[in-house]
């Protein structure tokens, strides 16, 4: 399942980096793209929705 979220504090490509290490240890298959521009991370995945935030929310970040 594609997931889409905004995450408005995510500053630089260290965030992202942060954001698509946190996926990968929930789904190490998981495919992540993370825009710093637009604020934007598309996540690929066979995790569920809830456990995917709260693995971004546990690295720091708020997504939305």
């Amino acid at each position: 399942m594609t997931l889409q979220f905004t995450v408005p504090d995510m500053a630089c490509s260290a965030c992202a980096t942060t954001i698509t290490q946190a996926v990968n240890a929930i789904d190490p298959a998981a495919t992540i793209s993370a825009d710093t521009k637009t604020k934007q991370v598309q996540i690929d995945t066979v995790a569920d929705e809830t456990t995917v935030k709260q693995a971004i929310v546990q690295a720091g970040y708020s997504p939305a």
